[in-house]
């Protein structure tokens, strides 16, 4: 069983940053990839960054060149580095899981393992 826990979520105003955490519980992290997806109010959840156990990051259209994801395999963590925020960027962030080889996937079919989801709220 992998769990993951997430930190890092907040309000920040347009313009702001915010560092998301996703601590992992396997005891052979590096052979997994991991992802963030996000999901506001009535809408799906969409993905928004992958790292892969190969250190290849991917991201959407919508925040290429602003968020960065990165991983520490020494401690086991995911990060997303969020830059320029805007209100549209507002949603539940969750972190997520897979051992895909190759490629991680950009659907959240892709991926067996989430954390419990954090808010970031951001006001104009």
């Amino acid at each position: 069983q992998v769990n993951l826990v997430e930190s890092g979520g907040g309000l920040v105003q347009a313009g702001g940053s915010l560092r998301l955490s996703c601590g992992h519980s396997a005891r052979t992290y590096s052979g997994y990839n991991m992802a963030w997806f996000r999901q506001a109010p009535g809408k799906e959840r969409d993905f928004v960054a992958a790292i892969s156990m190969r250190n290849k990051a991917y991201y959407a259209d919508s925040v290429r060149g602003r968020f960065t994801a990165s991983r520490d395999n020494a401690e086991k963590m995911a990060y997303l580095q969020m830059d320029s925020l805007n209100p549209e960027d507002t949603a539940v962030y969750y972190c997520a899981s897979n051992m895909k080889w190759a490629y991680p996937g950009t659907a959240a079919s892709d991926y067996n393992y989430w954390g419990q989801g954090t808010q970031v709220t951001v006001s104009s």
